[in-house]
């Protein structure tokens, strides 16, 4: 199952990216270059998903990119995990 969620990227004083879920507490990735950022992001994401499952937790609505505020310089992505439900089950 691919798990989709829109992240809000800014690139830091120092060049390193880091970027924050709107609508996943606590959800968020950082990496040297943009591209680091994005797949700690994809991990990030997919293990926060992967901890409502196991607590039987509903996930939350997907916010859509108009309804988030952006700052100056930031942007969003579409940050998507790939989630693996049950052993031996392929998508």
């Amino acid at each position: 199952m691919m798990i989709t969620y829109p992240a809000v990227f800014r690139q830091k004083e120092d060049g390193s990216w880091h970027c924050d879920f709107p609508d996943l507490a606590g959800c968020y990735g950082d990496g040297s270059t943009v591209d680091e950022a994005i797949d700690d992001a994809i991990e990030s994401e997919r293990a926060w998903v992967l901890a409502r499952f196991e607590d039987e937790e509903d996930l939350p609505l997907v916010s859509g990119a108009e309804d988030i505020p952006l700052a100056e310089g930031e942007h969003i992505r579409q940050i998507g995990a790939i989630i693996k439900l049950m052993d031996g089950f392929e998508e």
